[in-house]
């Protein structure tokens, strides 16, 4: 016996609220297998492929590529054999199906459980005293269901600015503003969508059942641009979402929590490329690839022994500061769909092999948008090169939780003093932007000037 089974959008890790469609990789008639990937997604730390829980025929494609769907919606129905925990019996071994709610009513996930499911009831709303209803007037918005969608619309909004409440155009059942103007119906996902790209609703024609604005109404007032003046020239828009939504998020967030201090250093960094270009000869390192970052990279976690306090999280709500015994260090990576930071787990345990070869691997990763949600979250101390755009240095923004981050610029030859005397120099500049509640401005001079000397002298390190 087969049944109609809907997959919803799983929360992927990390309390996700929301994903964007990216691809589909079946279609309506296909076949499909437990565990065979359906379709792309991208949430606001990468792109992740989901996987199927149910094997037999996918019915609908609930979900559109480009549509931004949030967790617990479904996007696809499958006509799949029931099983025996449909049916009564002993549920499979196997563990949980994803989406589904298993022992205790909790959701499923890709990374682990979500919310327990139940019912949510909503108090009846109290009319207004002396307010009384149109006797041709529609039912009330709160319970009428949606013409295009089966869900509710948007009850009619109180002015809380002058008390009036809104009022019907007779006969029609939409409601109206205090100066007549019609009240437009949207469902609360259209909504959010018209506040984030800036849409004003009223200003949106309903196409709709009974005059309803829905997504595309508002996706395309969105694209929709006045002629431009003569001897100027056009624009495009796009959303503001995914990575780029989240980016923005993380960093407005950094920049007026914690107080920033951003110290520069010029380095001499003609030993360490010298032993790069030894080291990348040697047997040891052959076929790894022995990047300037990963002799940074080291530089960071020694150095970090020796000042704490830059791998280090503020903790506001408990009072306290919180010192990590492992770094995990984040990288800043450019990839097609926005900037991310995935990071190499236990960093400071690595020695300089395996630095580089994590680093190359992330890279790799991080290019491809096939970064786990898992490798983006819970880092210490983040390094960003800028120098590979040719920058030389920048202020570079804290990632919300950690306490510093390093900005390495452009390596490239500079006249340089030495032993009093003028001379070519690989050079390069150094950034580091710390929380000053954490650190002290002594704590991250020491930190910088350690990191500048072993880059400057690697034996440095043997002295430690």
């Amino acid at each position: 016996m087969r049944m109609r089974r809907e997959f919803r959008m799983p929360d992927v890790g990390e309390g996700l609220t929301e994903a964007e469609v990216i691809a589909w990789r079946v279609a309506p008639g296909d076949e499909v297998a437990v565990n065979q990937v359906l379709v792309e997604i991208e949430t606001a730390k990468a792109a992740v492929e989901l996987p199927s829980p149910f094997a037999g025929t996918v019915g609908e494609l609930l979900a559109q590529p480009g549509q931004t769907v949030e967790v617990g919606t479904p996007i696809i129905t499958i006509e799949a054999a029931e099983t025996a925990a449909t049916s009564g019996e002993a549920a499979p071994a196997g563990g949980p199906v994803i989406g589904e709610a298993g022992a205790g009513g909790r959701i499923a996930t890709l990374v682990g459980y979500g919310p327990r499911q139940g019912t949510v009831a909503r108090r009846p709303r109290r009319p207004a005293p002396g307010r009384a209803r149109h006797a041709d007037a529609a039912p009330s918005p709160e319970t009428a269901p949606s013409p295009d969608a089966g869900q509710p619309v948007a009850p009619p909004v109180q002015d809380r600015r002058s008390g009036a409440a809104d009022r019907e155009i007779r006969g029609s059942g939409r409601p109206t503003g205090d100066h007549g103007e019609a009240v437009p119906l949207a469902k609360p996902p259209v909504r959010k969508l018209a506040r984030d790209l800036g849409v004003d609703l009223r200003s949106v024609p309903g196409s709709g059942a009974g005059g309803i604005v829905t997504r595309e109404d508002v996706e395309a007032a969105a694209t929709h641009e006045p002629a431009p003046a003569a001897g100027t020239g056009g624009v495009r828009r796009e959303p503001i979402r995914g990575v780029r939504r989240a980016t923005a998020a993380a960093m407005v967030s950094s920049a007026f929590t914690a107080p920033h201090v951003t110290e520069f250093l010029a380095v001499d960094v003609t030993a360490t490329m010298a032993l790069r270009d030894r080291l990348r000869g040697s047997r040891q390192f052959s076929g790894v690839k022995l990047t300037p970052l990963a002799f940074v990279a080291k530089a960071v976690c020694l150095a970090a022994r020796r000042t704490p306090q830059v791998n280090a999280h503020w903790d506001d709500a408990a009072g306290e500061i919180v010192y990590y015994d492992r770094m995990q260090l984040g990288i800043a990576a450019a990839t097609p769909r926005g900037l991310i930071v995935p990071k190499i787990r236990d960093a400071d345990t690595l020695d300089l092999h395996g630095l580089a070869t994590a680093l190359a691997e992330l890279t790799e990763t991080a290019r491809a948008g096939t970064t786990p949600p898992a490798d983006l979250v819970g880092g210490t101390f983040t390094i960003t090169n800028v120098g590979v755009f040719g920058v030389d240095t920048g202020t570079p923004i804290i990632n919300p939780g950690e306490a510093a981050i390093l900005a390495v610029g452009a390596i490239k030859p500079t006249p340089w003093v030495v032993d009093g005397e003028l001379a070519v120099r690989t050079v390069c500049q150094l950034a580091l932007s710390f929380d000053h509640r954490l650190v002290d401005g002594e704590q991250g001079s020491r930190f910088l000037a350690d990191v500048g000397a072993l880059l400057e002298d690697p034996g440095v390190a043997l002295t430690w």
